[in-house]
């Protein structure tokens, strides 16, 4: 079997897992809202800040950042251009327009882990430190303008300060530039608790999915998961081979737009006034079509 079949298996396993649990309301209904917050606070900052302290980087993070950048540049320009032709409102083309662009980094890190030999912290650094910022503004910027409640500019910079992922790998780049090391004691803490944080995350994805509505509302899911699984990764590979971008750092090119769209697109389509019952729609579709577009997509395009 492919080594990136045997790779995702346990990933789409542990999702599967959470699903069941959430469904069974095993260990308990309030359970999921917290732990999701506690992966989300706690469990992946210690897991990035851990896994850059003492990490270099190398010629290939520029190459990798501009891949990035740019493909979800070009798959979000499409999108704008294409909002009329599909013929959609306002808050339902946001949710469309998150699901084709926003990463789940629980699913792009286990990958990561999973696939990218000894430097996939690195790179997933490098990956999260392009993505996160770039999305949410992007995001933000359209729910802004599209969606029922707005937010303005000043929106965008609150969702990027209070971001534990932006201040985690700030912290770690920090780190790596002034070459301090983590004390022992702190960083044998921080690692114990990075290690709870891929199946805590994987499993609260699979808590988070729904279907119910799915059939009026098949256009919109259907277009952002191919506009997600499909063109943004193809657009990636693009971009890898005009910059000359190659090896592990165009599989994590590959990786983080390949994977589905982040359960927390639902928390801001909410907030800002976006079509959340299709954002849920969205996410659950993605997350599920993932399981057999991401062994496609990194078997036949990766190394």
């Amino acid at each position: 079997m492919s080594p990136v079949i045997l790779a995702i298996i346990p990933i789409f396993g542990l999702i599967l897992l959470g699903f069941v649990l959430r469904r069974l309301e095993f260990p308990g209904r309030d359970f999921w809202p917290v732990s999701e917050r506690l992966t989300y606070y706690v469990l992946f900052p210690a897991l990035l800040v851990s896994g850059m302290s003492g990490r270099s980087f190398d010629g290939s993070a520029l190459g990798l950042a501009l891949t990035l950048a740019a493909a979800i540049c070009l798959v979000g320009a499409f999108l704008m251009l294409a909002k009329n032709m599909f013929r959609m409102d306002g808050p339902v083309f946001t949710s469309v327009f998150q699901g084709a662009i926003r990463p789940n980094t629980y699913v792009g890190l286990s990958a990561s882990a999973a696939l990218l030999g000894p430097d996939w912290m690195t790179l997933s650094a490098v990956a999260l430190l392009t993505l996160v910022p770039l999305v949410n503004v992007l995001c933000v910027l359209v729910l802004s303008k599209h969606g029922k409640h707005g937010g303005g500019l000043s929106r965008v910079g609150l969702e990027l300060v209070k971001n534990p992922l932006i201040l985690a790998c700030a912290v770690g780049m920090l780190l790596n530039v002034t070459g301090t090391a983590l004390p022992g004691l702190l960083n044998d803490l921080l690692v114990i608790l990075g290690k709870a944080a891929l199946p805590m995350g994987l499993l609260a994805v699979g808590a988070g999915l729904r279907m119910e509505g799915l059939g009026e509302r098949a256009m919109p899911v259907g277009l952002a998961s191919l506009a997600h699984l499909v063109a943004l990764p193809l657009a990636a590979y693009g971009c890898a081979q005009l910059f000359g971008v190659s090896g592990y750092a165009r599989d994590a090119a590959l990786i983080y737009t390949a994977i589905p769209v982040s359960v927390s697109a639902f928390i801001l389509a909410r907030q800002m006034g976006g079509d959340h019952r299709v954002m849920a729609l969205i996410i659950t579709v993605e997350t599920a079509l993932s399981a057999v577009t991401m062994p496609v997509v990194l078997g036949v395009l990766g190394s």
